[in-house]
């Protein structure tokens, strides 16, 4: 990589620190999900009066509603002192179908879960909770919803917001091949968006991992995919106001793996962080182009004659999904995951409701 090409890349976003905001629009709710780590924890230091609410995602339930976890003190700390809300998210550990079947199908299981949040938001003085039930069969669409709505009901006797994070769609299609299918039974499709929306407080719409290490290299969050996904949301019906636009802070890696233990090799992608990706790109003298279709990075190199991949979302692809939030007056936006962002994106998020 030449150290023109370099210096751009690492200086993206100077030239874009003025967010556009319409006159007289509210500023955005800014939602940043954070693990107990200590990548995300400095981060949200760091940068904490750019973050409305802080949603840790610690807290794991099991079949008969009993949840476990918690957050990291310093998180809990660095909230209050800086005024951000704390909504920490529930979810099915591992993603497991079974527990969630379970969960939102048995009567008994959905009100001990209904009990057990109200307490937890009590326990811990919440601004609130968010639902990350993912691996969701479309089988089970109504009794989720069911459960959003008594659980809903609990939790806002306590005092507390109760939101979701669903997995976008834009169609009702289940697609043409297996893959596309099985997205759609048991990860897209079990979402009642419209349903949910009237029964939440909002809804945190998941407009990333487009692709993953488990499909095809490709766009973390396209461009038009996220349109796509946010355009079909509000013809259902959601209101814009109760609708966060999930915004990617992660890049994605692609690789040839070889596990020696199995015998077995394979294209292998991971989630990373935009700083760790920098490091491997320069060393492998890689250099990205920019998508103007996708509104991302794109990067294809190769080591040894095998060639390895990366979609990269920076500060000025996080401008441009940004401009989403603004131009259809939604809620805000939801970042996965701080402490992977490119340092740059901070200077360009302009202000955020508080």
């Amino acid at each position: 990589m030449s150290n023109h090409h370099w210096s751009f890349l690492r200086c993206l976003g100077l030239g874009f620190v003025l967010a556009c905001r319409p006159v007289g629009a509210q500023a955005p709710e800014a939602i940043w999900y954070i693990r107990n780590n200590a990548e995300g924890i400095a981060s949200f230091e760091a940068n904490a009066r750019h973050v409305s609410v802080i949603a840790p995602q610690v807290y794991s339930i099991d079949s008969s509603g009993t949840i476990r976890g918690g957050t990291d003190p310093r998180i809990v700390a660095i909230a209050s002192k800086h005024g951000v809300k704390l909504m920490p998210l529930v979810m099915n550990p591992g993603f497991d179908l079974g527990i969630l079947h379970h969960l939102v199908s048995n009567a008994e299981a959905r009100t001990a879960a209904a009990h057990s949040m109200a307490r937890l938001c009590r326990e811990q003085s919440l601004y609130g909770l968010q639902l990350d039930f993912e691996n969701l069969h479309v089988s089970d669409r109504d009794a989720f919803t069911a459960f959003a709505r008594e659980t809903a009901d609990s939790v806002h006797r306590a005092g507390c917001q109760l939101s979701a994070a669903v997995v976008p769609r834009s169609s009702e299609s289940r697609g043409t091949l297996p893959y596309h299918q099985w997205m759609a039974d048991y990860w897209r499709g079990a979402y009642d968006l419209k349903a949910l929306a009237d029964v939440l407080d909002f809804l945190s719409y998941m407009t990333y991992a487009q692709h993953t290490g488990g499909s095809t290299p490709g766009p973390v969050a396209g461009y038009p995919w996220m349109v796509a996904g946010l355009t079909y949301a509000l013809a259902q019906g959601v209101p814009p106001a109760k609708l966060s636009l999930g915004l990617a802070a992660y890049s994605d890696y692609w690789y040839p793996h070889y596990d020696p233990k199995s015998g077995a090799s394979r294209a292998l992608g991971d989630d990373i962080a935009y700083p760790s990706l920098m490091t491997i790109l320069r060393d492998a003298g890689a250099t990205p182009r920019w998508d103007a279709t996708q509104q991302a990075w794109v990067a294809m190199w190769e080591r040894d004659g095998v060639f390895e991949h990366a979609w990269i979302e920076d500060a000025r692809a996080f401008r441009s999904k940004l401009k989403l939030v603004r131009r259809h007056a939604l809620r805000g936006y939801s970042v996965w995951l701080i402490g992977m962002e490119d340092p740059a994106t901070w200077r360009i998020v302009g202000p955020v409701r508080r």
